[in-house]
């Protein structure tokens, strides 16, 4: 009695275990002693194993055995503290498989008949710890004991014991055959009206707990669906417990996976979930944003009910929340209605994309993830992407990139992805080092996935130059535009200098850089400066005097060969609009109706305007414009004059062809190559140009790789397809694509076009079929 009382101090129980007194109190427990030394040495025990230094040594001294015995003792107060140490006992693993190879589960069960309720508790505390384990349900299956457990759900004098009652049925509701038990005995739907008519915060809580974990089994779920559990959960939707807010949402999540209850949900079910989502609980946010993340994966309906339930504002909301899985869960909702476009404009015109740039810089991953999936997802459009670039949520994306998370990596490159669709965040994207941060990954074997070389890919089509000295090869839906540069392969991982640098260089020995430049720099100096540098990678100023230089030149060439250029019409008999370039333009206004004196008055006045620009004084810095190329311009005009309204692609490819051929040099006998001077040309024009760097149309001489690269160019300008493809030792070519003329007419499906090798060089405008003898002895020494 003494010791029994003095157990509950822990100096006293400190010191005991010291004493090592297990084994003699674990002695008094013989059947042979009487009934008071059982009572005062059960509670020494049951006061001994709150800790855990004390219940390991009971246990290693076998006292479970003989406490399971006293549990059919005739003193209740010796029940009780048996059962009371045996619930502290099984909280350790190695005990619960002891309990199951006594057979236990049956003298537990007979406690539950006790008409002390303290016994009853400690009786169904026990058997809540026991039944996490699949063998401990079956044996409380085989001894009836859910029959025990649903007549004290049925009992409402016993409403004290009703939320650890469900708490055994809810473990019980995970083992199969249990389930089926219950169904059939009718007490699924018992428990369930139950659950749904309880008044108990505790009691519901505990309900919706049992329904979330047995869903996680299909059957399960299917037994659910047919008792209508779902009306069930969505009254306790409406319970003013967050505990059960909580649960009953945790179960709707779980029900989704059944295709039926996800239907019965877009009606009742969303709108209270949506309500939900502005509750004042974090918690409670977060498991509706769980659901609600649940309902509408692969579901458009259930989508558009939580759009028509005006969850847009309050997801985006929570967004903002502090529990990193609430904000996890709203960015997955949001993903999903993103899917469709009239929800996606909706979500933008609310600032969603505004929203997502603080969870983009999270420092959770499942967050950042689920933040960049969304991006992914609602970044769409220009305007959209304009936003997020203007609003600076591009840096974060691109900082994800560097995660060590995969998953993190994934999503975050297909935003990258989906934000290169247009060219001015493509080049922010590339600004931020997106670009040579995938480049990384994607030499990685384990960190590079499919998004990070698509998103590679789709930056480096808007920047066709670095693709160009990376790939060695542009698609015909690649097209070069104006500052576009050939600089020469460069290996992975090389940085490529950009155009502005390369042309304040001075001339080298290096590879000429080959620039595709058709804009005309509207600015003027006066005459007296025509006679000035002709190096133009100081400042405009200098590029404007070699304009000035060739402006007669382009102009003679504009009224020679290919009409003049107040010719150029729209025609309409073709279909086509014709372009001009802006110098062709500006001189056909000019041209038009206007006498010398005013021509020249209009270009006073352009001076006028120019030169303040240009050179004003006090301008901190003058503005810098890549070299002009009135050649070039000239070769577009006329191009597009000449060869643009030729219907027949064939001939539209020989004919420009040949016209390229011809500004470069002329047909080339393959024996006369070698003694063909183009270096000499192209060391005169760097020395003349003062800089590696030189515009197309300069190249009077050039060999395959100049006119591969004129007529890609060109081609590009009048709508005529075709690849560019660098190979070995100089030699570069175009590839077409032609539909075979002999098999027209020809019933069955259209034949695949066949590729040909266009030839610039020794026969121009003949075409090769790619594979041919003469394309292999065109494309390799």
């Amino acid at each position: 009695m003494i010791f029994g009382i003095l157990t509950s101090n822990n100096d006293v129980k400190k010191l005991l275990r010291e004493l090592d007194v297990m084994n003699s109190v674990i002695a008094q427990l013989s059947p042979e002693e009487e009934v008071v030394i059982h009572e005062f040495a059960s509670l020494c025990l049951a006061n001994m194993s709150i800790e855990y230094t004390g219940k390991l040594q009971i246990f290693q001294h076998g006292a479970l055995e003989p406490l399971l015995r006293l549990l059919s003792s005739p003193d209740p107060d010796v029940k009780k503290n048996s059962i009371e140490c045996i619930y502290n006992l099984v909280q350790d693993f190695q005990c619960r498989t002891t309990f199951q190879e006594l057979n236990a589960i049956p003298p537990v069960l007979d406690l539950l008949k006790s008409e002390y309720p303290i016994i009853q508790l400690l009786a169904l505390k026990t058997l809540g710890v026991i039944t996490n384990d699949k063998k401990s349900q079956a044996m409380l299956r085989d001894s009836q004991g859910l029959d025990h457990l649903i007549k004290i759900l049925e009992t409402k004098e016993l409403n004290d014991l009703h939320a650890e009652a469900l708490s055994v049925v809810a473990n019980c509701l995970e083992d199969m055959e249990s389930m089926l038990l219950i169904q059939q005995t009718g007490g699924l739907r018992k428990f369930l009206a139950f659950a749904e008519n309880s008044t108990i915060p505790d009691i519901q809580k505990n309900a919706a707990r049992a329904i979330a974990k047995a869903a996680y089994d299909p059957e399960s779920r299917k037994l659910f669906h047919e008792q209508e559990v779902e009306k069930c959960l969505v009254t306790l939707l409406g319970s003013e417990s967050d505990g059960t807010k909580v649960a009953a949402s945790q179960a709707i999540s779980a029900m989704c996976e059944n295709t039926g209850s996800k239907e019965f949900f877009s009606t009742q079910g969303i709108p209270q979930l949506v309500h939900l989502l502005k509750s004042d609980s974090e918690e409670v946010r977060e498991a509706a944003a769980l659901a609600l993340a649940n309902l509408t994966t692969s579901n458009p309906a259930n989508a558009n009910a939580a759009a028509e339930a005006d969850a847009i504002e309050p997801l985006i909301s929570t967004l903002s929340s502090k529990r990193d899985g609430a904000v996890a869960n709203a960015a997955t909702v949001l993903t999903n209605m993103a899917m469709q476009e009239p929800l996606r404009g909706a979500m933008q015109s609310h600032d969603v994309l505004q929203a997502l740039i603080g969870p983009l810089g999270s420092a959770n991953a499942v967050v950042q993830s689920k933040a960049a999936l969304a991006v992914a997802a609602t970044a769409c459009d220009a305007e959209a992407r304009a936003e997020l670039r203007n609003r600076g949520g591009l840096e974060p994306l691109v900082e994800l990139l560097h995660s060590k998370n995969d998953e993190v990596r994934r999503y975050s490159s297909q935003a990258v992805m989906v934000c290169a669709g247009d060219e001015p965040t493509a080049a922010e994207l590339c600004r931020l080092g997106a670009l040579d941060i995938l480049e990384e990954i994607n030499l990685s074997v384990s960190r590079k996935n499919k998004f990070s070389e698509a998103a590679y890919n789709k930056l480096l089509n808007n920047n066709l130059s670095l693709k160009y000295s990376q790939t060695g090869y542009l698609s015909s839906s690649n097209l070069i535009g104006d500052g576009f540069y050939d600089y020469g392969r460069i290996n992975p991982g090389t940085k490529l200098l950009p155009l502005k640098e390369l042309c304040l260089q001075g001339p080298s020995d290096q590879r000429a850089v080959l620039l595709i430049n058709n804009k005309s720099v509207d600015v003027s100096l006066p005459m007296e400066d025509k006679s000035s540098d002709l190096s133009y990678g100081r400042s405009i100023s200098s590029s404007s005097s070699l304009r000035g230089a060739s402006r007669e030149k382009t102009i003679s060439r504009f009224s020679t060969g290919f009409g003049s250029p107040t010719e150029l019409k729209s025609d309409p008999t073709s279909g086509r609009n014709t372009v001009l370039s802006k110098s062709a333009t500006k001189e056909k206004g000019l041209r038009k109706g206007r006498g010398k004196k005013e021509e020249e008055k209009v270009k006073e006045e352009e001076e006028v305007l120019a030169i303040p620009k240009l050179a004003g004084e006090g301008s901190p810095e003058k503005e810098w414009y890549p070299p002009p190329d009135p050649d070039l311009c000239t070769y577009v005009y006329e191009v597009t004059r000449s060869i643009l309204p030729i219907t027949n692609l064939k001939e539209q490819i020989e004919l420009l062809a040949k016209y390229v051929a011809e500004k470069m040099g002329g047909r080339i006998a393959k024996d006369k190559l070698p003694d063909f001077s183009w270096e000499l040309h192209i060391s005169e024009l760097k020395f003349q140009l003062k800089s590696n760097v030189i515009p197309i149309g300069y190249i009077k001489k050039g060999i395959f790789y100049h006119r591969a690269l004129l007529f890609k160019a060109l081609a590009d300008k009048i709508g005529v397809g075709c690849s560019l493809v660098r190979g070995e030792y100089g030699r570069t070519w175009n590839e077409v694509k032609l539909l075979d003329q002999s098999r027209k007419g020809v019933t069955g499906g259209l034949p695949a076009p066949e590729i040909f090798i266009v030839d610039l060089m020794f026969h121009p405008g003949a075409l090769m079929k790619l594979g041919s003898r003469e394309a292999n002895l065109y494309r390799f020494l």
